[in-house]
């Protein structure tokens, strides 16, 4: 019975980039941040090209109408591609859209030098858009193409090739503190995510266990109250008629006797309605019997079918009701952690009548585990110790043996003799 593992979907170290700056990403306290990243991308990318048209016109360049409209195309290209991006992801659609996006910004660079100051944004846009391993040569190939572009305008200088190389590089940084940070709101999304289904999952287990606990109050105290004395009025009544001998009287009384009875018959029936299914029409064996049945299935690793089997020693006795459904309980519990964690080939269950007490060992051959882990209680124990919790409840003992390839026994003892009906 290995420890019952919490799994949680795991974060991808550089998962897949979103088509557009924060499309696809956690709703949390960090989505403004994403929202002004995505928004400050765009502007800048219009407000430079825009630039490029200004100073086009303001000079009134011999090439200015196809530098105008090579420029407003670079922005259709833009607007356009990530559109369809988003709408159509397909593998090929955001490659192209680069390459498209660099040509087009390459062409605008030959004809003037101010579209060179465009490259800045498109680095964050690569390294955003693209895989790292895409994204980071993409880059370096950008301000290749910047160098060279700016060598035939103003010739090779310091200044012209040390400034796209300073522009790659605080864009390489502020892309990967962007990753960083993507991967981080989505950690923290899935943290909340699994703190919400656990908080869920302990509500339900809490009304459950409370539903079950007011059901055994509620059978106990009919039980003790009602159906005892139903039981004694019928008694009585019986003893009344030995010493009755008007044929009236004791037709009357035989008729209370009768309905006395009768309904010390349904209260029965009540107190079977309040008890778990699985003890509402057979025994704790009978019970026991089922569920070994019911959880023979394949191993989840290897396909082996687990063997459960039961055995009972010496002779049955009624046990108090919250006795038996905790005996149940535990039952499932470990034969459930047999069935999705210890990848077992066979389970025993040995349920055991003594004198003044009651036991119930479970044993299978499954991969075991470490005991230190269950005693510090860690959250991949959580069905071991809310087996011990059940078992301290009533004033049991516990006992947990379990190594590494040697499988796992769960022994339970109960004092019949002090656990209240």
């Amino acid at each position: 019975m290995s420890s019952l593992a919490v799994r949680a979907t795991p974060i991808p170290r550089d998962p897949t980039p979103p088509t557009s700056i924060g499309d696809g990403l956690p709703h949390s306290a960090l989505t403004p941040v994403f929202s002004g990243l995505r928004i400050g991308l765009h502007l800048l990318i219009v407000a430079l090209t825009g630039l490029v048209i200004v100073l086009t016109l303001w000079d009134a360049a011999p090439n200015a109408a196809l530098i105008v409209a090579l420029a407003l195309l670079f922005l259709a290209s833009y607007a356009g591609g990530g559109r369809l991006a988003r709408t159509r992801p397909r593998g090929w659609v955001v490659p192209v859209w680069m390459a498209l996006l660099l040509v087009e910004w390459l062409a605008l660079t030959l004809l003037t030098e101010d579209a060179a100051f465009i490259v800045f944004p498109l680095f964050f846009l690569q390294l955003h858009v693209l895989p790292l391993r895409a994204g980071v040569p993409l880059v370096l190939l950008s301000v290749l193409l910047t160098i060279w572009s700016m060598s035939l305008h103003v010739g090779l200088s310091l200044g012209a090739t040390l400034g796209p190389l300073v522009a790659a590089g605080v864009a390489v940084a502020v892309g990967l503190g962007y990753r960083a940070l993507l991967r981080e709101a989505g950690e923290r999304q899935t943290l909340i995510d699994d703190l919400l289904a656990t908080r869920a999952e302990l509500a339900a287990t809490a009304r459950d266990a409370g539903t079950l606990a007011e059901r055994q109050r509620l059978a106990r105290e009919i039980h003790d109250t009602v159906a005892q004395g139903l039981s004694s009025i019928q008694l009585l009544l019986h003893a009344a008629e030995r010493t009755v001998t008007d044929p009236a009287a004791l037709d009357h009384l035989r008729l209370a006797r009768d309905t006395a009875a009768a309904n010390l018959q349904e209260t029965r029936r009540f107190i079977r309605e309040l008890t778990p299914p699985a003890l509402d029409t057979q025994t704790l064996p009978g019970a026991l019997a089922r569920l070994a049945a019911s959880m023979e299935r394949p191993a989840p690793t290897d396909g082996r079918a687990t063997r459960v089997s039961l055995h009972v020693t010496g002779d049955a006795v009624a046990l108090p009701m919250s006795l038996e459904t905790t005996l149940l309980r535990i039952a499932q519990g470990s034969l459930a952690n047999v069935a999705q964690h210890a990848d077992a080939g066979r389970a025993e269950i040995t349920l055991s009548y003594m004198t003044d007490e009651v036991t119930l060992d479970i044993v299978d051959d499954g991969r075991g585990f470490t005991l230190t882990d269950a005693a510090a209680q860690s959250p991949d124990s959580f069905g071991l110790v809310a087996i011990r919790q059940r078992v301290e409840q009533l004033g049991g003992s516990f006992v947990l043996e379990s190594a590494p390839g040697q499988g796992t026994a769960v022994a339970v003892t109960f004092p019949t003799g002090q656990v209240a009906a």
